[in-house]
């Protein structure tokens, strides 16, 4: 199975990098997980809201073309218990998905049409994170994910 995490622009901060590293590092020893870094819009200040999303959502809907199913981290999506999750990445291999890419977006979230193009929206929380830090959050699910799914005592329920 192949896991790939894309995201808007490039982590500034180094704890967020150094604990993001820290799990992909783990989540290797279970699957091939790699990470898409898109660029962050220039020129942003005075451009609205709406075009900022429009032109993310351009790269986005770009980037979806290269992978066979496609999850929004939203906060309207679905929301899953660590275990919960597990199963459905499980669910996602017995099925024969062995090419996932998970997208968090920018400061702005998602436009409709990138929505309408994914395969499923998952919500990490029903509380708001920076596009920054969810990206260890995130990765740490999923590799708390693969414990649960292979036995291992990482996850206490």
């Amino acid at each position: 199975m192949r896991i790939t995490l894309v995201a808007i622009g490039k982590t500034t901060d180094k704890y967020i990098a150094d604990g993001f590293e820290k799990f992909a590092n783990r989540i290797n020893r279970y699957c091939k997980f790699t990470t898409k870094i898109i660029p962050e819009l220039k020129n942003t200040k005075s451009m609205p809201v709406e075009l900022q999303q429009k032109k993310e959502g351009d790269l986005i809907l770009e980037e979806m073309k290269n992978h066979k199913y496609n999850v929004l981290l939203d906060e309207a999506g679905k929301q899953f218990s660590s275990v919960e999750f597990a199963k459905w990445i499980e669910k996602r291999m017995v099925g024969g998905e062995n090419d996932i890419a998970f997208y968090i977006g920018g400061p702005y979230g998602f436009t409709d049409e990138v929505k309408n193009k994914c395969q499923a929206l998952l919500s990490i929380s029903k509380m708001t994170f920076s596009h920054q830090i969810i990206r260890v959050i995130f990765a740490e699910q999923l590799y708390r994910a693969f414990t649960i799914i292979k036995g291992e005592p990482y996850h206490n329920s």
